[in-house]
Formats: structure tokens, C-alpha cells, sequence
């Protein structure tokens, strides 16, 4: 699901915010069926990433790169992309921010991962044509036991 902007709302139940273009099929498809998966690529994938976001046709009725492997989710209609390494299943649970900021809430209702990727070099779009790859892990303590 192409979206400008994403973040975590609240950890139970899992809610996420999304900003989609209202210029976009996917607005209009989270609009009308209320659910979608949130597939989060790696940078292997960057360039059909960029493909799917900007399709040929303004008219396009697809979200997902092409060539890719769909798996149908039990949770819900639209479909998981096996090559990403995680799939969120969600549910449009909050839209009273649609109208002013195209912002959508969502729950997780299952995420999955590809397990045998151990150290994901996921992708992330900072906008204009400039993602982000995600890179080293830092851990830190934290003062509360």
C-alpha cells in the first residue's frame, strides 16, 4: 500500500496512523473496503517499489508490484506480497481525520514475517523519488526495570 506517512499510535490494540494521497487509488480503496495490508519491503526491492507506487495509467487498479507473489491473508481481502519481508493485515478503525489531513487509522489485526531474513534492510520513503534504508541497531537500556 503506497502511503506518504506512517507511525505507530498505540502498542494494544496495535494502531497505526497512515497519510495516503487523496489523488491515489489506494485512498480510494481504503475508503471503500476499510482494510488493507501495509507490506514493508527490503531494498532489494526498491525498484519495484517505485514501479508500484507509480503506475503508468492514472487509472490503475493495483497497489502491488508487478511479478511479485501474492498470498491471500485470512484476515482480510486485499493481498499479502510474499517478497516483502514483513505484511501488516489492517483494519480502518478511526477516519475523522480523513477529510483535513488524508489520515487514516489503522489496527494490526496479524503481522507477518518473513523469518529467514535476519537482518532486514527494510526501505522507507522520506518523499520526491528519496527513500530511506534502515540500517544499524543500536540497543540501549532503558532506566525503568
Amino acid at each position: 500500500m503506497p502511503m506518504s506517512w506512517h507511525t505507530m499510535l498505540e502498542f494494544e490494540p496495535p494502531l497505526v496512523a497512515c497519510v495516503v494521497s487523496n489523488r491515489n487509488f489506494t485512498f480510494r480503496a481504503l475508503k471503500a473496503t476499510k482494510e488493507c495490508v501495509i507490506n514493508i519491503p527490503t531494498v532489494e526491492l526498491a525498484k519495484k517499489v517505485v514501479a508500484c507506487g507509480t503506475p503508468p495509467a492514472a487509472t490503475s487498479t493495483s497497489s502491488r508490484p508487478s511479478n511479485s507473489r501474492q498470498s491471500p491473508p485470512p484476515r482480510v481481502q486485499a493481498p499479502l506480497i510474499a517478497e516483502c519481508y514483513a505484511n501488516l493485515e489492517c483494519k480502518v478503525v478511526d477516519t475523522r481525520a480523513v477529510p483535513k489531513y488524508c489520515l487514516f487509522v489503522l489496527e494490526v489485526l496479524q503481522a507477518w514475517i518473513d523469518p529467514a531474513t535476519k537482518h532486514p534492510r527494510t526501505i522507507h520513503h522520506r518523499g520526491k523519488g528519496v527513500f530511506m534504508v534502515a540500517g544499524k541497531t543500536i540497543r540501549l537500556r532503558s532506566s525503568k526495570p
